[in-house]
């Protein structure tokens, strides 16, 4: 689910809908014609046939000379198919694979997911401009945004912070605004990927309760990967990170939080690289029993 599909999807969109149209104005009015004028030749030379066998004669003439060519009837028949999954995926629903487990335990690698693409505002196709405001993300929303390092490539996190918050991660305890979030251990959680137990726990983000893995056997501390736009609004410390999120953007972190790179390491998300909000899992092929909502 890249910015280059969707690139695709537009050009094959104008490429068949120029086709269509010009087929309508012009082409289908010459297509039957030549088709009429094949079957008046057919009549004029038929002298001496059995009126059966002419007819059947003069309706296949016709129907050879109507015939469009390949390529239009592609373009033609691809059309409608186009356009409607052209407005699905630019407008209402678009599916989303799951590439790595940083969204451990709520998301698995391999889980094929659905993004409300309507939910924080509508934006025109290929270049994501927002013409109409319908809402914005909300703490504990998870959400599908293109990487500010690489906006050519989708991630997937939980919003931590909104804009204007203060947001701590130190000693793995996550606060906001000066305010723990409330979590309380919920067992273990076994990480097939990497071999190890690690421990699951409730965290009550905002209005959505959901589980996260912490491993207390990962380092605290936290190196930045790059020196991102508004590089200054963070201070890294020994035991983790406080920054304040910057006007419209948000601060995003895995559920995975000892196997998540998200914003403690590469920093704020645009509202303007926000995709839509996951809301379903509507196929794992490895766990069918996966498929439903998620929190």
């Amino acid at each position: 689910m890249s910015w280059d599909f969707a690139l695709l999807l537009f050009i094959a969109l104008l490429a068949t809908g120029l086709v269509w149209l010009l087929d309508i104005a012009v082409l289908r009015g010459r297509r039957r014609a030549r088709a009429e004028a094949a079957a008046q030749a057919c009549r004029n030379n038929a002298a001496g046939l059995d009126p059966d066998a002419l007819q059947v004669e003069c309706d296949q003439a016709y129907e050879r000379a109507g015939r469009p060519s390949w390529w239009v009837e592609y373009c033609v028949s691809f059309f409608p198919v186009i356009l409607f999954v052209f407005v699905l995926r630019s407008f209402v629903v678009e599916p989303f694979r799951i590439p790595s487990g940083s969204m451990l335990p709520t998301l698995e690698n391999g889980d094929l997911i659905l993004v409300n693409k309507y939910e924080y505002g509508i934006r025109l196709p290929v270049i994501d401009r927002k013409i109409i405001e319908l809402g914005s993300p909300k703490r504990g929303d998870v959400v599908v945004f293109r990487y500010p390092v690489d906006p050519s490539v989708d991630y997937i996190k939980r919003v931590v912070g909104e804009p204007g918050d203060v947001i701590e991660y130190r000693g793995k305890v996550l606060s906001v605004n000066g305010t723990p979030v409330p979590r309380e251990r919920d067992g273990d959680y076994y990480e097939p990927d990497r071999a190890v137990y690690v421990g699951q726990y409730r965290e009550q983000l905002g209005e959505v309760s959901h589980r996260i893995l912490l491993n207390v056997n990962a380092p605290q501390d936290l190196m930045p990967i790059t020196r991102f736009p508004d590089f200054r609004a963070c201070t890294y410390l020994p035991d983790g990170v406080r920054c304040t999120v910057p006007p419209g953007h948000y601060f995003m972190m895995g559920d995975n939080r000892d196997n998540s790179l998200d914003s403690r390491y590469w920093g704020f998300v645009p509202d303007r690289n926000v995709v839509g909000r996951a809301f379903f899992i509507w196929m794992n092929f490895g766990s069918p029993s996966r498929i439903g909502g998620f929190e």
